[in-house]
């Protein structure tokens, strides 16, 4: 009897249940139904809302504080990491530089704010998923962390932060932007020279994401490549000035990935010969790209030096290149005389009279470099301050300065040796009425070096004279000797 009743009750039991149980089913069914229409409606966003607070991916320590000394604290710390290619701390500077926390008004700088913006997007670290797993239904293989979905918001609103720096600029401060990304992706090696030539290959996504990264097509705002989506997204109020920032060009793609084979990159060699495969007539470019490849120099000799209102240097503050570099460097103390970068010194203000020795500087003078440079204030004259100190004499005009590192390059004393570079320097100090430039330029023209400047007698002549003209000795009595010689020849 009480087995009976026992059943009866747990029959009952189960019946008062069925309805929540239904109702469970049904709410659980409605939920799903909302997920695939919400996925149906939105394509592929990963993110939840469109508020940052939800969304953002956490940031690195702020060091930004009411003081002058804490801002600059942090921007230094937050462009040493953003220089080595930190995604987190380059999405902060462009947040910072486009001053939008009051605190930074102090420190606004479009152009600079863009550079750091193109610098997260053109980083994989923004959109090369962490763990990948199939969802199901119509996601398929989907990032399946919330680090893996915060970093496409990130990417989309520095997309549309971009698009409005840009759409805001003149042509000239958007090649502005376009140069200093290329200075300081040239500064980071083979892996640099990768993005850029990725940057430049219409196989790509715009900032160089692979075309079929599902977070790097919502990110930019739309779902597919080409030209047709690009217009879509220009009148859906997508990024059209961030997707037009680096033009495509197969000559330019080669380009840079020659630049990262040079460094003796193995793995950027495989990924050269796989873009002269990918697409119809790119080998044929080599022979051009390999003469092109000689004469490139980057757009700056380091980061631009025009400090904002808060004084905080711009500087190349990018890791050294290797042994050649060190190496290089190592023959500053030995094969360059003192004086010269003492010249510098004084063009620059931090001196007044020319120092004959290192030892002759004040822990003062040389902390005041160091300052400008944005380095530590070790109050320590390095070989590599004593290298910076006559580039910034050279960016900054001085015609002996120019000319020094012109040598410096020829020779590979204090950088490793590059005759595209000195081309350059020797151009800039002869343009300023260097005799020993003019002289040191007629030479590249009598000779001619492959790539850099092609033999031309006849400006090979007119250096030669031109430096006689200004007093250079060299040039003087060679000049007066082919004078001679062509009296002798008239005589007889």
């Amino acid at each position: 009897m009480r087995d009976r009743e026992g059943m009866d009750e747990h029959r009952a039991r189960n019946r008062a249940r069925a309805p929540l149980a239904a109702a469970a089913a049904v709410a659980v069914l409605a939920v799903a139904a909302i997920s695939v229409t919400s996925c149906q409606d939105q394509g592929m966003q990963f993110w939840r809302g469109g508020d940052a607070s939800s969304n953002a991916c956490p940031r690195p320590p702020s060091f930004t504080g009411p003081e002058f000394n804490a801002q600059e604290t942090g921007l230094r710390y937050l462009r040493r990491a953003a220089f080595r290619g930190d995604f987190f701390a380059q999405l902060e500077l462009g947040s910072r530089y486009s001053a939008l926390r009051a605190t930074d008004k102090n420190i606004e700088d479009p152009i600079e704010s863009a550079v750091w913006y193109g610098m997260a997007l053109a980083n994989d670290q923004g959109y090369a998923p962490i763990n990948r797993v199939d969802r199901g239904g119509f996601g398929g293989w989907r990032p399946l962390s919330r680090y893996d979905d915060c970093r496409a918001f990130e990417r989309h609103t520095a997309y549309q932060r971009l698009n409005r720096l840009l759409g805001q600029m003149t042509r000239e401060e958007q090649e502005q932007v376009r140069d200093r990304i290329v200075y300081v992706l040239s500064t980071q090696d083979a892996a640099g020279y990768r993005t850029l030539a990725r940057l430049h290959d219409s196989l790509y996504g715009p900032f160089g994401e692979p075309a079929d990264n599902r977070q790097a097509r919502e990110a930019v705002g739309r779902r597919g490549g080409g030209d047709q989506n690009r217009n879509r997204s220009r009148r859906a109020g997508g990024a059209p000035a961030a997707v037009n920032l680096f033009q495509r060009n197969d000559v330019d793609a080669y380009l840079y990935n020659y630049l990262a084979v040079q460094t003796g990159d193995v793995g950027a060699y495989v990924l050269l010969k796989d873009f002269e495969q990918s697409s119809p007539g790119r080998s044929q470019y080599g022979r051009f790209v390999e003469a092109k490849a000689r004469q490139w120099t980057p757009p700056f000799e380091f980061y631009p030096n025009k400090a904002p209102a808060s004084g905080v240097p711009f500087s190349d503050e990018s890791r050294p290149r290797g042994d050649a570099y060190e190496y290089a460097l190592s023959r500053m103390a030995t094969e360059l005389p003192f004086v010269h970068v003492g010249r510098a010194l004084r063009y620059l203000g931090i001196v007044e009279t020319v120092p004959a020795l290192a030892e002759d500087l004040s822990k003062r003078q040389v902390e005041t470099l160091e300052a400008m440079l944005g380095h530590p204030m070790e109050g320590r004259f390095s070989h590599l301050e004593r290298v910076r100190a006559i580039q910034l004499a050279a960016v900054n005009g001085s015609s002996e300065a120019q000319l020094v590192l012109a040598v410096m390059y020829s020779e590979g004393i204090g950088v490793p040796a590059d005759y595209a570079r000195a081309f350059h320097w020797y151009n800039e100090a002869a343009k300023q009425g260097s005799p020993e430039a003019k002289f040191a330029l007629s030479t590249f023209f009598a000779l001619g070096v492959a790539g850099v400047a092609d033999q031309d007698k006849a400006e090979a002549v007119v250096q030669r004279i031109e430096s006689a003209l200004s007093g250079f000795g060299p040039s003087a009595s060679r000049l007066q000797a082919v004078l001679a010689q062509v009296s002798r020849s008239q005589r007889r």
